[in-house]
């Protein structure tokens, strides 16, 4: 029975896939695929259901893998694929400064990162140096790491948001040899100039007078480069190739600090190529990009598409919710980027007639939830949704192509080893994986839980797993004996949900982090700061639901036994050391915070009660952004919150 019940399945799939207008050899695949895999009739309906998808994903997973084995052999790296793309379209604009208006041909930006890559020779730096970025995001930014790129050195890509002790923990975890700064942010370098270390040269772009630059003992950029060579530069020795460090980015961990993950070459091709295939990206495609640099979002997804696959990029200094369609109708463009929370922003903002007169049709991003998914679609008539799932350094991306609402990705039911990640099973307190009696993790069935891991095979540049610069932080995220004796993983830290049909939910974000205003606020950094601030007292930081708002809203419980608090003074001083997104939006004073008998900080009866004034005899307090003050809260002042009246 099994077997008459699989052959069923094997050929009702084959015909299915012809009569989408698949090719054989793909048929085939399938067929073979679900006679391997059939158990019951249940797999014949999943194929039926998602044999297309499947295939698409299949296609588009080749066709990656095969250009980057192709890169590989040829020993490419990402200055020479864009090299290529140069040749393809040297007149064609690359990238555009909407804050400007300054427009760079391919040709330009080719220009401009040789004069980088000459700039950087002359410094001394060799293949493997590394050298900070500090700025607002802009054209230039780009340049810089592409033209370093050229000679070998090493950008570390630095949140333009971090102050004080976050900033110089990323500069030193880099070992960044030099700085480069945008004018804009001379303050924060101010703060920290003196425990800088006086080995760091440091350079400044944008307009500082001379007395600044000799305070910051910085040097000005823009003169240099402007008078830099243009033609290409000689070939670094040793010359790198796609499995060789391109760049730094920093993701928000549960240790803390934020942990600079290693981009080789190989990733970024993987990342971009992926973007544009599983999405149907097309050449005369103009890409909106508001997302800051700094991220791989902006920088990978967004100017990958010009630097790998020639599309003319807009890059935008700072999101703007009033002047996204206008922006979008001004350069023409047809693919825009989103976070969640930036497609929230829009849909609150009042009807204007640009919103419909846009011709864009696709927007790429992730976390975005059902209700505003469809809401987006429906209001701004854009056609496409590309949500995908993915952290920078991690090996299990995965991608919704065929636009079912409210899925990050999926994973194929029926091939399911083509390309091999799964949720397994984890204690969701303590994020411990979960074994069977052989010492395996477990796998979950659809609609459970589970964490997503992705198998490590380091001679494969789709399953590799290159960590970040800190050892000790790249082997906590690596789990071995997951799938068999002596393998590897990649954990995730992300708790998912699979469907029967193969398609995957975002479920929480695990471990110390919450995400809020697109970011990863790591509550263990927040904590020792307010705690320092605090003259080392007891504090307690954690994410809060507010309802129909996206992410986690940043809480914290503080220990205040003389109740000699003061929410303007304490409001003064976060202001100088923390983002606006990891700043409390809620405040919670109290005699003393619980802790466990391991003096462990416990949030659990905290998490609960969230700001809920009537559940406890705590004292309060609501961030109010537009009048820059703490507010008491009352129950009014909580409704008003709850029912979406007072804008966080």
């Amino acid at each position: 029975m099994h077997n008459a019940a699989s052959v069923s399945a094997s050929l009702g799939s084959m015909g299915l896939c012809r009569l989408f207008g698949v090719s054989w050899p793909w048929s085939l695949a399938a067929g073979l695929g679900v006679y391997l895999g059939t158990s019951s009739w249940k797999y014949f309906y999943i194929a039926a259901r998602t044999a297309k998808r499947d295939l698409t994903g299949l296609y588009v997973l080749m066709r990656v893998k095969m250009a980057l084995w192709r890169y590989m052999r040829h020993g490419s790296n990402i200055p020479s694929i864009f090299a290529q793309t140069v040749k393809l379209h040297p007149n064609k604009p690359a990238l555009i400064y909407e804050a400007t208006g300054e427009m760079w041909t391919f040709t330009q930006l080719d220009e401009i990162s040789n004069g980088v890559a000459h700039w950087a020779r002359g410094q001394g730096w060799v293949s493997g140096d590394v050298v900070a970025l500090f700025m607002e995001s802009r054209p230039l930014q780009v340049a810089l790491w592409l033209g370093l790129a050229k000679v070998g050195v090493e950008a570390a890509l630095i949140n333009f948001s971090l102050r004080c002790d976050p900033l110089l923990h990323c500069i030193g975890v880099s070992e960044s040899r030099a700085i480069v700064f945008g004018a804009e942010l001379a303050d924060a370098i101010l703060d920290i100039s003196s425990t800088m270390s006086q080995s760091m040269v440091r350079f400044c772009t944008g307009d500082l007078s001379a007395e600044q630059l000799a305070c910051l003992a910085a040097q000005p950029l823009d003169p240099i480069l402007a008078a830099a060579p243009k033609h290409p530069p000689s070939p670094c020795v040793p010359p790198k190739g796609m499995n060789d460090r391109l760049f730094y980015i920093y993701t928000s961990g549960t240790t803390g600090l934020p942990k600079a993950a290693i981009v080789v070459h190989s990733r970024y091709y993987r990342i971009a190529a992926f973007g544009y295939f599983a999405f149907r990206m097309r050449s005369d495609d103009i890409v909106y990009d508001c997302l800051p640099l700094y991220h791989s979002a902006g920088n990978i997804i967004g100017v990958g598409q010009c630097l790998i696959h020639g599309l003319t990029v807009v890059v935008k200094k700072k999101f703007s919710a009033s002047r996204f369609w206008e922006d979008c109708i001004k350069y023409n463009c047809t693919v825009v980027q989103y976070i969640g929370e930036i497609c929230r922003y829009l849909l609150s903002q009042p009807v204007r007639p640009a919103e419909k007169q846009h011709k864009v049709r696709l927007a790429v991003g992730n976390g975005l939830r059902p209700s505003v998914w469809e809401a987006f679609m429906e209001r701004f008539g854009v056609a496409q949704i590309g949500e995908f799932y993915g952290a920078t350094e991690c090996n299990c991306s995965i991608a919704n192509m065929d636009g079912k609402v409210g899925a990050c990705g999926f994973n194929s039911r029926i091939l399911p080893n083509v390309y091999p990640i799964r949720l397994v099973r984890v204690d969701e307190d303590t994020m411990e994986l979960v074994r069977d009696s052989r010492g395996f993790c477990v796998p979950c069935r659809p609609g459970e839980p589970g964490l997503l891991v992705g198998r490590i095979n380091q001679q494969d540049p789709l399953r590799r797993f290159d960590g970040y610069a800190n050892q000790d932080a790249t082997k906590k995220k690596i789990a071995h004996n997951v799938f068999k004796k002596n393998d590897s993983a990649y954990l995730s830290g992300d708790v998912l949900v699979m469907d029967e049909l193969g398609y995957m939910y975002f479920r929480d974000r695990s471990g110390d982090t919450f995400r809020w205003r697109g970011e990863n606020v790591s509550t263990t950094e927040v904590e020792g700061i307010l705690s320092n601030l605090l003259g080392q007292t007891d504090v307690a930081v954690y994410g809060v639901a507010v309802p129909g708002v996206e992410g986690k809203a940043g809480m914290a419980a503080i220990a205040d036994a003389t109740g000699s608090f003061d929410c303007s003074n304490f409001l003064q001083n976060i202001q100088r050391v923390l983002p606006p997104y990891a700043r409390p939006v809620f405040l919670r004073i109290s005699p003393h915070v619980d802790t466990t008998g391991t003096f462990k900080i416990q949030k659990t009866r905290l998490q609960r009660e969230g700001f809920d004034p009537r559940l406890t005899n705590d004292k309060i307090y609501f961030l109010n952004t537009r009048g820059a003050r703490y507010e008491a809260m009352n129950e009014e002042l909580y409704n008003a919150i709850v029912e979406g009246r007072m804008s966080l």
